[in-house]
Order: structure tokens, then C-alpha cells, then sequence
């Protein structure tokens, strides 16, 4: 069965050709704060091939704290973070936990770029953490 999403107004809608994602983390860099309305954002790796989307799809080119050149994709009806791509990885896709439609296949495995929270951050201290990036090696 495949994993499927989407937007808030739902005029965009994905589908994923996966029984599950191939990492999942919580991003605290500072863009994804941006993108997560104050907060760090929930995301989903999934090789790009298996994803297939139905409606219209913005997208916002920026460079991201790791230096890479990222492709971040949104509704332009509603505005919803739906995605993002890095330039340095083009055979796979972040998708934005909070746009799956069963929102626990989003649970992550460790948190990111903690180094740039707020000192406020609910950070689940029971998972990895990785200052920039990369989570330490198990």
C-alpha cells in the first residue's frame, strides 16, 4: 500500500511508492524554523523515483545551513511546506512529516541541527542529536 499526503486545502496530493521512509528527523537549522512557524519541522527521506503528485506544486530555490542548494516545493493555493530537494542528493525527497496522511510514518529516528534552536526547543532528549546535519554514528 502506498504512503500518501498532501496540502491543507488539499489541491495538491502525493503518493509514494514505499512501505516506509528511509530516515526520518526533526530539523531545528534556521530555515526550517522559518518553514515550521517558529519550531523545527518533521521530515521524511524517500527515493524520488517512488513519489507521484497530482495538482500544482510552488517552488522557492534557497541555500541551507549545510551550504547545499535546496528546492523547497509548496501549495501555492495554501502555502503548505509540502517538500525539498538538495541539489547534492537528486535521487531523493524530503517530505515534510506534518503533510502525510498518517502522520506516524513521520516519526523520526533523531534531531538535527540542534545547535541552532532556541533555547526554548522541545527537543526529545530520548533520540540522537546531531549539532549540524548528521546524527553520530550508532
Amino acid at each position: 500500500m502506498p504512503i500518501v499526503g498532501g496540502c491543507l486545502c488539499g489541491q495538491l496530493r502525493f503518493e509514494i511508492a514505499a512501505e516506509k521512509p528511509i530516515a526520518a528527523r526533526v530539523c531545528w537549522c534556521r530555515v526550517c524554523q522559518y518553514l515550521g512557524a517558529g519550531t523545527g519541522t518533521g521530515n521524511a527521506l524517500f527515493e524520488k523515483r517512488a513519489l507521484k503528485t497530482t495538482g500544482e506544486l510552488a517552488v522557492y530555490t534557497s541555500v541551507a545551513d549545510s551550504g547545499a542548494t535546496m528546492h523547497r516545493s509548496f501549495c501555492p493555493k495554501c502555502g503548505t511546506p509540502v517538500f525539498s530537494e538538495a541539489e547534492p542528493r537528486p535521487d531523493f525527497i524530503i517530505v515534510r512529516a506534518g503533510t502525510l496522511d498518517d502522520i506516524e510514518i513521520g516519526k523520526p529516528i533523531g534531531t538535527i541541527w540542534t545547535r541552532s534552536a532556541p533555547s526554548w526547543a522541545c527537543i526529545d532528549e530520548d533520540l540522537p542529536k546531531g549539532e549540524q546535519g548528521t546524527l553520530p554514528a550508532a
